[in-house]
């Protein structure tokens, strides 16, 4: 079914707008929550809260690209649990790859320096040419492992680990030109 339309169940509060969304982006955002969690129950626990969330937000939003929508919607919900699942425990392998992303962004605790900081990002990402570009988005925002980024794009592991290095320190670099930096 076409976004607009399951939009517009969403806008009649029509339930088929759950079962519409489900079907056309239910394992979309499963691979989301699982890149995060790791855990099925965990993930179809988000994924439901998903639709609700959605349920909730529709109307008064209405999303322009319903996939992005979702996928932050599950992200989100995802990144919540993990962080309450693991509060005391350091040994997920979402810690490491959080922390490769801590040497250059910046925590931003206000809703401006995030919108502003998305909005750098955005650019330093259309910049970068499209492989680098899906190789850092499947790690970052996907949350796939290198083992699975080796073999989705045939190269090693030890090429996909350079690579990220490399694209990182470009980002700390264009965020440090953009007045972004560490502290």
């Amino acid at each position: 079914m076409d976004d607009e339309l399951i939009i517009a169940l969403f806008w009649n509060r029509s339930e088929a707008a759950i079962s519409e969304t489900e079907r056309k982006y239910g394992a979309y955002c499963r691979s989301i929550a699982y890149g995060i969690l790791n855990d099925r129950q965990d993930t179809e626990e988000c994924v439901n809260d998903t639709w609700f969330r959605a349920w909730d937000a529709i109307p008064p939003q209405r999303p322009t690209k319903l996939s992005a929508f979702l996928g932050r919607i599950t992200r989100n919900l995802s990144l919540d649990r993990y962080d309450y699942k693991h509060a005391a425990k350091r040994s997920h392998p979402m810690d490491q790859l959080l922390s490769e992303l801590d040497e250059c962004i910046p925590d931003q605790r206000d809703d401006y320096a995030q919108r502003e900081l998305t909005d750098i990002l955005n650019r330093f990402l259309r910049s970068l040419e499209s492989d680098k570009r899906n190789l850092f988005l499947r790690r970052y925002w996907y949350c796939e492992s290198i083992e699975t980024l080796a073999n989705r794009y045939g190269l090693s592991q030890s090429a996909v680990k350079s690579s990220l290095f490399r694209v990182r320190n470009k980002l700390k670099a264009y965020l440090e030109k953009e007045g972004v930096g560490i502290e």
